[in-house]
C-alpha cells in the first residue's frame, strides 16, 4: 500500500507541474520511478492534460530511459508520441525497441512514416522487418523475436557461454539456447542452468534435449497461448513449414495475447462482436453500436419466436391464469441453468480440458448433474405452487405441471448449455458466442414450449 500511495503522489505532482508548465520538476519527479510506471503517467498526461505536454515530458527524459517508457506505452499513445517527436527521435527509438515491439509499433504507423522509417534502416534489417509484418495478424509469426540465442552441436559448453556473454544482452532471452544446423533446421534445444552446471570441455552434442515442442510460423495464437499454459514453457521456438527456426515467442507477448483472447471471449459472452482493444472512453460511439446492435437485433428476432408460442396458447392462459404467474420463474431458471453449463463448457475449452469428441460424455455427465439439481427444484416448486394454490380445485394439478415444467427445463437447458459451445467449435464458431444472451434466448423457447405443453396435457387447457 506504502508503494501504491507513493506512486499516486508523484503521478499527482506530476500533473500538477505540466499544468504550471515546469518541466524541469516534472521530469526529477518522473526519474523517480521505473518505466512501466512513468508510461502509465504519460497517459494520464495526455488524458487529463494535453499531448503536447506529455510529448515535452516524454523529450525530456534520458534517452535510454526514453526507450523502455515507450515500450510500455498502449499503441495509441505511441501512434501519438510518434507523431509529435522529430525523425531522428523515431529512428532512435526504433533502432533501440526489442525485436518484436518494434513490429508491433510499424504495424501501427501510417504507411509512409513505415516507408520514411525503413530507409534508414539497414538492408538485412530491412528485409527481415518487411517478412514480419507480413506474417497475418494473430499468427505465431507476427508475435515472434528472432533475437534468440542460436548454438551449433559441435561447440563446447565454454565456447557457447563466450559466445552467450559476448550477445546476450541483445537477445529477448537467454535461459534457453537453440541448436540448428547449417539449413537452420532446428535439432534441439539447451537450458543455461545446463550449461552452468556442466563441463567446460562437453560438447553441446552430449546434452542437446532433441525432444522440443515448436510451433507453426502460421499456428493460431489462440494455440500458442494454450500451448504456453500446458507447458509451463517461458519461450517456444517457431518453425517454418520446413522445420526452420525463424524466431521465438516468449512469455511476455503471451500475456498480452491471453488479456485479448480473455477480453474477446467476455464480450462474446455478453453478445458485443467485433469489438476493438481500444480503452472503453476511447472507443467511439459509432463503434459501440455497430459492436452491439447486431447480436442484440438478432435476439430480438428470437424473441418474436417466444412470443408467438405465448399467442399460441392464449387461450389456455386465459382459462387457467395463474400459470402466467411462474412464466418469471421457469424463465429464468432455464436461462439460469443454461448459462452455467455454458460458462463451465466454454471454460474447460478455452483451457484444453475438453475437445469435440468429448461430445457424449459432457451430454451424460450434464444430464445426470441436471437430473439431480432438477428433482430437487422441482420439489420445492411442488409445495410452494401447491400451498399458494391451495384454493384453487386444479391446485394439485397445477403444482404437478409447473414442478414437472421445473425438472424438464432444468435437464434440457443445462443440456442444450453444454452442447451448444461444443458444437460451435465443431463447425469453426468461437465457443465464446454460445454464452448468456443465446443461452438465455434458445431456453426462454424451450421453457414456454415445454411450461404450455405439459399443461395442455395435464391441466387440458
Amino acid at each position: 500500500m506504502e508503494e501504491k500511495k507513493e506512486f499516486e503522489e508523484i503521478q499527482e505532482t506530476v500533473l500538477e507541474l505540466l499544468e504550471e508548465k515546469k518541466y524541469t520538476a516534472a521530469r526529477n519527479e518522473l526519474l523517480l520511478l521505473n518505466a512501466a510506471d512513468i508510461a502509465e503517467v504519460m497517459t494520464e498526461v495526455i488524458d487529463e492534460i494535453s499531448l503536447d505536454a506529455a510529448i515535452i515530458a516524454f523529450r525530456m527524459l534520458p534517452k535510454d530511459i526514453s526507450v523502455d517508457v515507450f515500450s510500455y506505452m498502449s499503441t495509441e499513445d505511441q501512434v501519438e508520441i510518434i507523431n509529435g517527436i522529430t525523425d531522428r527521435e523515431i529512428n532512435y527509438i526504433i533502432d533501440e525497441l526489442d525485436f518484436d515491439d518494434k513490429i508491433d509499433v510499424l504495424e501501427e504507423l501510417p504507411a509512409n512514416l513505415v516507408d520514411k522509417i525503413l530507409e534508414k534502416t539497414p538492408r538485412h534489417e530491412r528485409k527481415q522487418i518487411n517478412t514480419f509484418l507480413n506474417y497475418p495478424e494473430n499468427c505465431a509469426g507476427a508475435l515472434m523475436t528472432p533475437d534468440y540465442i542460436s548454438l551449433r552441436r559441435d561447440m563446447t559448453v565454454r565456447q557457447a557461454m563466450d559466445y552467450i556473454k559476448k550477445v546476450g544482452m541483445d537477445r529477448e532471452t537467454i535461459y534457453t539456447c537453440y541448436i540448428k544446423d547449417e539449413g537452420r533446421k532446428l535439432q534441439g534445444i539447451v537450458s543455461l542452468r545446463t550449461l552452468v552446471i556442466s563441463d567446460d570441455d562437453m560438447h553441446l552434442s552430449e546434452i542437446i534435449r532433441k525432444d522440443v515442442v515448436s510451433v507453426n510460423v502460421y499456428e493460431d495464437q489462440e494455440e500458442v497461448s494454450e500451448m504456453f499454459q500446458r507447458y509451463g514453457f517461458l519461450a517456444i521456438p517457431v518453425v517454418d513449414n520446413e522445420d526452420r527456426i525463424v524466431g521465438i515467442v516468449t512469455m511476455d507477448d503471451i500475456f498480452e495475447v491471453i488479456e485479448e483472447e480473455t477480453t474477446e471471449d467476455i464480450e462474446r459472452m455478453a453478445g458485443v462482436v467485433d469489438s476493438t482493444t481500444t480503452e472503453y472512453l476511447d472507443t467511439p460511439v459509432s463503434q459501440q453500436v455497430k459492436s452491439r446492435l447486431p447480436w442484440l437485433f438478432f435476439l430480438m428476432l428470437s424473441y418474436i419466436a417466444t412470443g408467438a408460442i405465448i399467442s399460441h396458447f392464449e387461450m389456455g392462459l386465459q382459462a387457467v391464469i395463474c400459470l402466467v404467474a411462474y412464466m418469471p420463474m421457469l424463465m429464468g431458471t432455464g436461462g439460469n441453468s443454461g448459462s452455467q453449463s455454458a460458462t463451465l463448457i466454454i471454460r474447460s475449452i478455452g483451457v484444453g480440458d475438453l475437445d469435440v469428441q468429448d461430445f457424449l460424455r459432457v451430454l451424460w455427465k450434464e444430464f445426470r448433474v441436471s437430473a439431480i439439481i432438477g428433482i430437487c427444484l422441482s420439489l420445492f416448486t411442488f409445495f410452494r405452487v401447491f400451498f399458494e394454490q391451495r384454493n384453487d380445485p386444479d391446485h394439485f394439478a397445477i403444482a404437478l405441471t409447473v414442478s414437472f415444467a421445473m425438472l424438464l427445463i432444468v435437464v434440457i437447458a443445462k443440456c442444450i448449455g453444454g452442447m451448444l459451445p461444443l458444437l460451435a467449435k465443431k463447425i469453426g464458431i468461437d465457443p465464446a458466442l454460445m454464452a448468456s444472451p443465446m443461452i438465455a434466448s434458445m431456453t426462454d423457447m424451450v421453457s414456454v414450449t415445454t411450461y404450455f405443453t405439459l399443461a395442455t396435457i395435464i391441466l387440458g387447457i
